[in-house]
This record gives C-alpha cells, structure tokens and sequence, in this order.
C-alpha cells in the first residue's frame, strides 16, 4: 500500500516514444511548479527511446549503426532523473491498490506502489499461424520488424558473412516480404538493397489503404525497381529444410523460394494487462483514452496502446504511429501531475518511399480514402491531377501525382494521396493542415503558398489538384 506522506510517485510501463515522453513532461512539469515527484520507468526489454521507423534503413544498410537510431541511453534518462528499470516485466496492475507487480532482470518478482500510473505498452505485431512451429516458436528465416531486438535479428541474417567465393559463384538469395503496408514496402526496399531477389506478398493492394488508382502507381514503381508484386493472395504455408524456412506457397496455388520472410502484417494493442486489471479496450482492442489521455482514476494511456478518434468522421480507429505516441505521452506526462492538456485526434497522416538506383517512388496520405468516406457518410467525389514538383524547365523536376477527395455537397476536403518521384510526398503536409482546419477544396486552392522553379510550380501540385477538383464539382 502506498505509504502516506512520501513524494509522489509516478509509474510508466514502457520505455520507448509514449512513456519517456511521459516520463519526462512529468518531471519538467513538476519542476515548473516547484514539486518533487518520483518517476519510475518499467521496460521488459534493454532498449529505451529508439527509433522504430528507422530500422528498415538500420537493416538495408543505408543507416550505418544502431546507436544511430537511439535518441537517449538509458545512462542518460536516469542522470535526468529518471528511475528506469530495463529487463522489467510487468505481470500485474492492480488499480485499486494501485500497484504494479514485475519480474526483475534476475527473475524475481517485485511490487511497485503508485500514485499515477501511465500505460505505455505499445503494440505487438501480428504473427500469423503458418509462421510458428510446434512449439509456438517462429520458424527460423521469419522475423517480424517490430523492436530492435528485431533488427539485430535481422542483421544477422542478412548481412552477408566474409567468404572468398568470387559474386559469381554466391547463391542467389530468396526474401519474401508479407504484408504491402509501410513497413512492407520499407522492407522491400530494404532486402532489394541487400542483394535478395525479392517478393511482396498482400493479401488486396500495394498499401491498400490509398485508393485504387494510387495503389496502382505504387505497384507498378515496386515492379521497376525489381520487387515480384503478388497481390490478392495469402500464405497458407510454408516449406522448411533443416528447420528453416526454404519456402512459402501462396493461396494462388504458386510457391515462393525463401530464405528470410518478413512479417509486415501490422500490429495489434498490447492491452493484455490494462484489461485483465478491469480497463477497457475498443473495437480495435486498444485502450480508450478520453481527450485527457485518461483510462481510468489516475491510469493515463498513450501510444499504439491506444486507440484514437479520427478527427474527420468522429470516430475511434487504430493508427500506431510515433508521431501520435510522442503527443499522447506528452500529454500525459503533463496531465499526471495536475495538466489539462488535450489530444486532438488524428487524419492517419503518413509518408514512406521505395528507392534504388531503378526508381525513386514517394507515397503521402492524409484524411479518407474514397471507400472511407463512403463508409462515413459523406458523397465523396475525387480527381487525380499530374504535375511536376518544380518548373518544367529545372532539372530538379520529378512527376508528382495528386488526388484529392472532397464531399459534393458541403465541398469539404476529405482526403489526400500523393504518388510521385523525388521530393514529391512531403507535401501532403499541406493537405494535412487544411484538413485540420476543415477546409473546403476551395480554401486550399486559394491558399498562399511558396512558389521559385527549383521547388514548385506557379500553382502547386496540390493547390492545382484541389483547383481542378473545385472546378468539377
């Protein structure tokens, strides 16, 4: 039980974006206000504050070290005064007694008293049946790219050890990567650049989440650039010699050589604890914070834990990105000691690439596809416009394709998808601001944009498309 009159505690499980962000904003806001508080971090692994999104360039290569990817050690979360314990495993939360019960790094169980408890488990990925063998284990050659226990994993798969054999007498090597999505598409590029003959498994699209059409212009870059794209199929099993995995046979009737296989199927909420101590989960099995990032008396949640209100329909949906895990545990770090702080949802903006020395493909999202609006109610009407992302003059030219998406009858802008060469996808930042201010097609046609030939055209690739569509409609 917690002891009367000691500093207060504040206790985070989870030591990646969500929970130090958490961990900290807490230590910064007490600070301000002239308090002292305790915070105490659990992390189940040995890792802390790393960057996930960049693992795929860790393991293509393009990213020379992992230390690259950690933005604070562990040494430097405890000298800002952080009580971080790694190899931490929670097993039970109690709200009511408000404890958290841990195996240590020896194995030994432990109980921690709190105040304030912020939940920030994350995610775990998805791992379908055919991976895992009798024991429940994955079969050797299939990793997802999850954490970077993951991605020294997969270093040590695909970095080719020293051997004497000339290039032209070494094996051709097999990667299958399951699943279209970002991390998919990130991956391809990733086992392309390590010299795999490499195929991109889905079960509908290439990122299936843009519209058909935009879809397909992703397809086809991933085939130029020497992916084999195998779209609507599933794996239904897989072959192995040696207990490794050799192969995959898709429900298409054909078989995949294999020598590594990436899961890139998504992720599901790791809620397991919060809803086995009485917290509820949604429809997407995530937590569900109110707008205060609160699950119940004095448990907060944030990151891919957590389910999210789209701020176009209104409703809950599952979006486990970083940029929304480092908000949501800012917010909490705020609110545990007294904060009114607020999330404000979400538009599932995203951005990715494929790239080698064939193709350069640059894919942004923001707001609904056309499926999706049709699903919330609205009357969407679309149009893709093609351009060029600076004069047609300059060398730095690259073809950028815009679809816009608005509702007929309000005029209201409901969704963007850029396709295009280099330079191109980071403008979805621009349709994403207008979507956050409920703009009309109109309004982000007649927005004041920056325009000189090496970086635009006179009307910009978005401001055009959002022109063309206003004229439609």
């Amino acid at each position: 039980m917690i002891t009367p009159n000691r500093t207060e505690r504040v206790v985070v499980v989870g030591a990646d974006a969500a929970g130090m962000s958490a961990a900290h904003q807490a230590l910064r806001s007490a600070r301000a206000d002239g308090r002292t508080i305790e915070v105490v971090v659990l992390e189940r692994t040995s890792d802390t504050s790393y960057s996930a999104c960049g693992m795929p360039y860790l393991i293509s290569g393009t990213v020379a070290s992992e230390d690259e990817l950690i933005a604070r050690t562990p040494e430097r979360h405890r000298e800002l005064g952080v009580d971080l314990r790694l190899d931490a495993l929670v097993t039970e939360i109690n709200t009511e007694k408000r404890t958290v019960t841990y195996a240590n790094s020896a194995g030994v169980s432990e109980a921690v008293d709190f105040d304030k408890l912020v939940l920030a488990t994350g995610a775990h990925p998805v791992i379908p049946p055919w991976a895992v063998d009798g024991n429940g284990d994955l079969t050797p050659g299939i990793l997802p790219v999850k954490n970077l226990e993951d991605a020294r994993q997969w270093l040590g798969l695909v970095v080719p050890e020293e051997s004497s054999d000339s290039e032209s007498t070494r094996t051709t090597r097999h990667a299958v990567v399951v699943g279209a999505g970002y991390i998919g598409v990130e991956m391809a590029e990733a086992m392309v650049d390590r010299g795999y003959e490499t195929t991109l498994i889905t079960r509908s699209s290439v990122m299936s989440n843009l519209d058909e059409d935009m879809s397909a212009r992703v397809h086809s870059a991933l085939v130029e650039g020497g992916v084999r794209v195998v779209p609507e199929c599933t794996v239904v099993s897989i072959g192995n010699v040696d207990g490794r995995v050799h192969s995959l046979t898709g429900s298409n009737g054909e078989t995949y050589l294999a020598d590594v296989v990436v899961l890139g199927l998504g992720v599901r909420p790791a809620t397991e604890l919060g809803a086995a101590a009485g917290i509820s989960v949604g429809d997407f099995g995530g937590y569900l914070p109110d707008e205060n990032q609160s699950v119940a008396e004095n448990v907060w949640a944030a990151g891919d834990c957590c389910e999210v209100i789209d701020r176009i329909t209104g409703t809950r949906t599952f979006a486990p990105l970083g940029t929304h895990a480092n908000k949501q545990g800012r917010i909490c770090g705020y609110n545990v000691v007294g904060g009114k702080q607020q999330f404000a949802g979400v538009l599932s903006t995203a951005i990715t690439r494929f790239t080698n020395p064939s193709v350069h493909v640059e894919v942004g999202r923001a707001g609904l596809s056309s499926d999706a609006a049709i699903a919330a109610g609205f009357s969407p009407e679309s149009l893709v416009t093609v351009g060029g992302t600076a004069s047609g003059y300059m060398p730095e030219r690259s073809p950028i394709a815009t679809k816009i998406i608005a509702d007929r009858r309000s005029r209201r802008l409901l969704g963007v998808q850029i396709v295009g060469g280099r330079n191109s996808a980071k403008r979805i930042d621009t349709a994403a601001a207008a979507l956050w201010g409920q703009m009309t097609v109109d309004d982000l046609a007649s927005m004041d944009l920056s325009y000189a030939p090496p970086f635009a055209t006179v009307w910009e690739a978005v401001q055009l498309a959002a022109r063309r569509l206003a004229d439609r409609l």
